[in-house]
């Protein structure tokens, strides 16, 4: 089985000839079933404009399919209360598995109080936040605010909350690497690590990085397969994963297991 625990919708590039939302959630189904992909969450964005639909538009357009699941984004900028109320409303009803911070897009950090009450309601509902770690593909985001050591604040502050540190902050994957090692409440995702296709070399020196972390911080009960589609290909992440030396226990907690449980899936 392979779960892949971090899409968008949005309008990139490699969408820019596909308008319209229901457009791109077919793309992804035929991307899914070209690469065997079995489910896959979508994230919504940090904004809603014109080229990223927001958790409710996406929510409505992908009832049709029982192999996807929505994790909603929420912003300080850009989302209110009353976004917050849909937000708990729709994790009852089982279609939001989890929220987004986008920390970096978003010029705060992670541990800012204003955060909190998205860490409350994940607490209460007990599904996991994500948050944004690591380089951005905007010029206009600001690094100091995702770098992986930020999370360490929120995970000692809310030791019941479930953690999921988004790309493994790369490149600052050794400070990830202790971040998930001293909390066991932190996960990590190995998505968007490439635009596009890895080449050689740099699937070489990821897949020894990611290596070099499961080695440090043990068992990977913590690490979840992703991809970052449609910014990084799904083929391409599959052979990228495919190469990397690991048990076939620990690979099924990769690839599928870890997100199953995590999300209730």
């Amino acid at each position: 089985m392979i779960i892949d625990c971090h899409v968008h919708i949005n309008q990139y590039e490699l969408m820019q000839n596909v308008p319209t939302l229901e457009g791109r959630l077919e793309a992804l189904q035929m991307e899914m079933t070209s690469n065997d992909v079995d489910y896959a969450l979508i994230l919504s964005s940090y904004k809603t404009d014109e080229y990223r639909p927001s958790a409710r538009q996406i929510i409505d357009a992908a009832k049709k399919y029982d192999n996807l699941g929505i994790v909603a984004g929420f912003s300080i900028d850009n989302h209110t209360e009353e976004d917050l109320k849909d937000y708990r409303k729709w994790i009852k009803d089982g279609y939001v598995k989890g929220l987004k911070i986008y920390s970096g897009y978003e010029h705060y950090y992670p541990y800012d109080e204003r955060y909190q009450k998205v860490y409350d309601t994940c607490i209460e509902f007990d599904v996991p936040v994500m948050v944004h770690t690591g380089d951005t593909l905007s010029k206009k985001s600001k690094l100091r605010y995702a770098r992986p050591l930020n999370l360490d604040d929120v995970a000692v502050d809310n030791p019941e909350l479930k953690i999921i540190m988004c790309h493994l902050g790369n490149p600052w994957i050794q400070d990830a690497q202790e971040v998930i090692y001293k909390n066991k409440n932190v996960y990590g995702d190995i998505s968007g690590f490439v635009v596009g296709d890895f080449d050689h070399y740099f699937e070489e020196m990821m897949s020894e990085k990611v290596s070099e972390l499961i080695n440090y911080a043990g068992e990977p009960k913590y690490l979840l397969y992703g991809t970052d589609w449609p910014i990084s290909s799904m083929d391409s992440y599959l052979k990228f994963v495919a190469k990397m030396k690991i048990k076939k226990e620990f690979r099924d907690l990769l690839m599928y297991k870890n997100t199953k449980d995590l999300f209730k899936i």
